[in-house]
């Protein structure tokens, strides 16, 4: 056997294990697409595609920044709040001198750095990450509320158009985070996101910088949600201190749903991706057949609940003699 088959064969290994239980998930997202090209036909044209894609980046973004913390063995109660700072960053920033430009530097520095302090009190201070972002998702609310008490700011309209106009552009920004995704698994800081969440004693002892790799997941999660609250702004074309509120409990049932596990070290990136689509193609089918607010809501809970009890008791009954 020759030197490349190893890593080759161990990898594949990896990527096995690592998908085990995905083929499920992919095929009720299947299901899913199906129904709701039936109920919406015009899905399967550029305007259409482009509209859904647009409506699902924003939850799709959360739900990888809320993966972050979940494989570090956390959660984050602050995303929903990042959104709204990040789309209030951008309404009071780009009408400024340095325009949409400004915009996107603000907001991501914003979301980093806010992100990495998280990160950093939660990683040396050794302090649970439900409370910091519980404390922090107050904190960032209120700063949001000070920029701007009230919907309003500018957005360009251009800029709006470009995001979300009829054209796949959120598609293509998903694609290309996906490919930033992988190439950040390849980085020394990348591939100790999973041995620190696993296990970080072990992590620590095998040499694995693990305070380094949670402040660096934390300030990449700060990003996506901030950067989610900019294309938020972009579709209403308006800053609003608190439009972020629903992507917290979203974000965690769409990593839920992609099989990442609450104890850390375990799940994909292609499964969050693919959770966070099952829960905004369920919403809208729920929509098109009719359901009621509050049977949406029993619905969305009870499809959650399964999807989180079925490969437990699926692994258990296998598990038996």
């Amino acid at each position: 056997m020759s030197a490349t088959t190893v890593p080759a064969n161990l990898y594949a290994a990896v990527q096995k294990r690592r998908n085990r239980g995905l083929t499920g998930l992919y095929l009720v997202v299947a299901a899913f697409l199906v129904v709701y090209a039936i109920l919406f036909p015009g899905l399967l044209s550029v305007g259409g595609f482009s509209k859904f894609t647009q409506n699902w980046f924003p939850l799709a973004l959360v739900t990888m920044a809320q993966a972050l913390m979940m494989l570090n063995g956390g959660i984050s109660l602050a995303i929903g709040p990042m959104v709204s700072l990040g789309a209030v960053i951008a309404a009071v920033t780009m009408g400024g001198p340095l325009g949409v430009l400004g915009g996107l530097i603000a907001v991501s520095v914003a979301g980093l750095f806010i992100g990495a302090v998280t990160g950093g009190i939660v990683a040396y201070l050794r302090l649970p990450a439900i409370i910091v972002t519980l404390a922090g998702s107050f904190i960032i609310t209120g700063i949001a509320l000070i920029l701007l008490p009230r919907p309003g700011g500018y957005i360009p309209d251009w800029f709006s158009d470009l995001l979300a106009g009829h054209t796949p552009v959120a598609f293509g920004l998903l694609v290309l985070l996906l490919i930033g995704w992988k190439l950040y698994l390849a980085t020394p800081l990348g591939l100790g996101v999973y041995a620190a969440g696993n296990n970080p004693v072990g992590a620590f002892r095998s040499g694995v910088p693990v305070e380094r790799v949670k402040v660096f997941a934390f300030a990449l999660s700060g990003l996506l949600a901030a950067l989610a609250g900019l294309f938020v702004a972009a579709q209403t074309g308006s800053g609003d201190p608190v439009i972020g509120t629903p992507f917290t409990l979203n974000s965690i049932a769409g990593a839920v749903l992609g099989g990442v596990a609450f104890l850390g070290g375990k799940g994909t990136m292609r499964g969050v991706i693919c959770g966070s689509l099952l829960l905004s193609v369920m919403i809208n089918v729920m929509f098109f057949l009719g359901f009621p607010p509050v049977a949406q809501y029993v619905a969305q809970g009870l499809i959650i609940v399964g999807a989180v009890a079925i490969p437990q008791l699926t692994s258990q009954w296998r598990a038996k003699p």
